[in-house]
């Protein structure tokens, strides 16, 4: 199949599942991107979709400026309005790792005022395969082996890899035939850069049966099997797990004799729910601290602390990962919670204001849950503690539910 063909079946399929009429694409300049944009604007044109394009300058190259403007003049070519969005926060450490992180949030925001259905990237078919690689690599399981999503949501956006399932070679061929160019990024050819090292040893692999071919077609199958790895763990979930207050509960005797992998995962989703983390703790740190509350001892991991208490396995949220988290009345506090009062309160953790709930003894909770549900203050004045069952009129909370644990399960 022509990569056109590969282009508007995907799209196709996307539509099946929402509105893309109005599509944003992320071009760097590079060959997967750059042909990207050109099957989107024919696309566009057959359909009547309104496109608009992006580059993200992050700063690290001189060059960036003057590729982002090579893009920019392109896309008038095409008649579509472009945009640059420039990374000014470059931070130590883990360079390409924050970066990467800063593209996706700068994208999400210009699609959200935008107004955007969807934002497209570039990835291909080789991009599949040497992902696949480099988990394999690191010793990933079956979640880190499974194939990239080509539609998902995230940053509140949604974000489709249209030319997943193509190769780079044919789309560089689709350039050429329309005699157009691409800009090579030089770290594409950078050894420092793990992906680079993997991209020159799959000519190695390729000789062994392990082309890409063969690797793309792993990773779906692993994608199937983590189908049904997630399935057996939400069906564990509503036999075995309950949401009280925020804090997801295991029936511990239940929990025990799991299957490994079921175990672990009901953690890992447990942990993430709780604390609105947007990654998995690492694994060696989950088996280490589940086998140690397994045996009875209390342990924080990722702003939760787990901990045995009368035959249940809890992962509550930790206190002091909540000190700084405040919210005006009617917005979200910590990504979980909603406690709508008067407009001039502020809503943080109870914590020890709690000794100001006379009530809370008459709700049955421990008190380490109660103190880590929101309240409503004026200044250091506490006006109201629903959960803890000190009310005030007007005031109304809403807070996570075992349907939303289930759900995180899923979508996770």
């Amino acid at each position: 199949m022509r990569p056109e063909q590969t282009f508007e079946f995907a799209l196709d399929r996307a539509r099946q599942r929402g509105p893309v009429s109005r599509l944003g694409l992320a071009v760097s300049g590079g060959s997967d991107s750059m042909a990207m944009l050109v099957l989107a604007a024919a696309w566009a044109k057959k359909v009547g979709a309104d496109l608009r394009v992006a580059t993200v300058d992050h700063g690290l190259r001189p060059e960036a400026a003057e590729e982002a403007n090579w893009v920019k003049a392109r896309c008038a070519e095409l008649g579509l309005p472009h945009d640059t969005l420039t990374w000014a926060d470059a931070p130590s450490g883990n360079v390409q790792s924050a970066a990467r992180a800063a593209r996706y949030e700068l994208l999400a925001n210009w699609a959200q005022g935008l107004g955007l259905d969807a934002v497209a990237v570039g990835h291909t078919a080789d991009d599949q395969a040497e992902t696949f690689v480099m988990r394999l690599a690191r010793g990933s399981g079956v979640d880190g082996l499974s194939a990239m999503q080509d539609d998902w949501q995230a940053q509140k956006m949604r974000w489709l890899r249209p030319v997943l399932a193509t190769g780079r070679d044919d789309l560089r061929q689709c350039l050429t035939e329309r005699g157009l160019g691409w800009i090579d990024d030089p770290s594409n050819t950078d050894a420092r850069f793990e992906r680079v090292r993997v991209r020159k040893a799959m000519k190695d692999l390729a000789l062994l049966g392990l082309d890409r071919d063969r690797l793309v077609g792993t990773a779906l199958r692993m994608t199937e099997a983590r189908t049904a790895l997630e399935q057996a763990a939400l069906d564990a979930a509503e036999t075995h797990a309950e949401v009280i207050l925020g804090d997801v509960v295991f029936d511990i005797s239940a929990y025990s004799v799991l299957p490994t992998e079921t175990r672990h995962r009901l953690l890992t989703a447990a942990i993430r729910f709780v604390s609105g983390a947007a990654y998995r703790p690492r694994y060696d740190a989950l088996k280490e601290i589940e086998a140690q509350v397994l045996e009875g001892q209390r342990r924080t991991l990722s702003g939760c602390v787990l901990h045995q208490k009368s035959g249940q396995l809890v992962v509550g949220r930790e206190l002091n990962a909540l000190r700084s988290e405040a919210a005006q009345s009617g917005e979200s506090w910590d990504g979980r919670w909603v406690l709508t009062g008067p407009a001039h309160a502020q809503v943080r953790v109870l914590a020890n204001a709690i000794s100001d709930c006379p009530d809370w003894r008459n709700i049955g909770q421990p008190r380490d849950r109660l103190m880590t549900t929101p309240a409503l203050f004026v200044g250091d004045q506490i006006l109201a503690a629903p959960a803890a069952g000190f009310l005030c009129e007007g005031v109304t909370l809403a807070g996570p539910s075992k349907a939303d644990f289930l759900k995180a399960i899923l979508s996770h």
